[in-house]
């Protein structure tokens, strides 16, 4: 494998998350539009979107992680991963690995004493590689979804 390196994503990763998001979460609906208007409105206060970049000089953006703190009145503050993905040509070589430790790092940095993630039922691969990382999962549950 390549040298990777995680580092803060900034404005010019933006369409290699898009690639990213479509391809690798399987999020067709999602567009360069969209990506760009979300990662402008981030609150970096309280979020934060890592990539790993792979390759010697090429810069190519291999992965993605987007973590939140995460506040409810019941649990001292979380964080929660919003996102994560790894190119399909990238899968089992420490990337995923890689990037969940910057976040975990991230979230003890912004006072969270525990991290939390949703993964949908179908993604079996990925529900292997959080236990491996030290996850459990706790409870089934459905997720609701009006538009407005």
């Amino acid at each position: 494998m390549s040298k990777v390196k995680i580092r803060q994503a900034t404005a010019s990763d933006i369409a290699a998350m898009n690639e990213l998001f479509r391809k690798d979460l399987g999020y067709e609906g999602c567009t360069l539009e969209i990506v760009e208007k979300q990662f402008a409105g981030l609150d970096n206060s309280r979020e934060a979107v890592f990539v790993a970049e792979v390759g010697d000089d090429s810069g190519h953006i291999a992965g993605v992680i987007h973590i939140e703190k995460y506040n409810v009145l019941y649990f001292p503050t979380m964080a929660n991963i919003l996102g994560l993905a790894v190119a399909a040509d990238f899968r089992r070589q420490g990337i995923g690995s890689a990037l969940l430790k910057q976040a975990e790092e991230w979230a003890r940095e912004n006072g969270a004493s525990s991290m939390r993630l949703n993964s949908g039922e179908s993604r079996k691969q990925a529900h292997e590689f959080y236990r491996t990382q030290g996850y459990t999962d706790n409870k089934k549950q459905l997720r609701f979804i009006k538009d407005l």
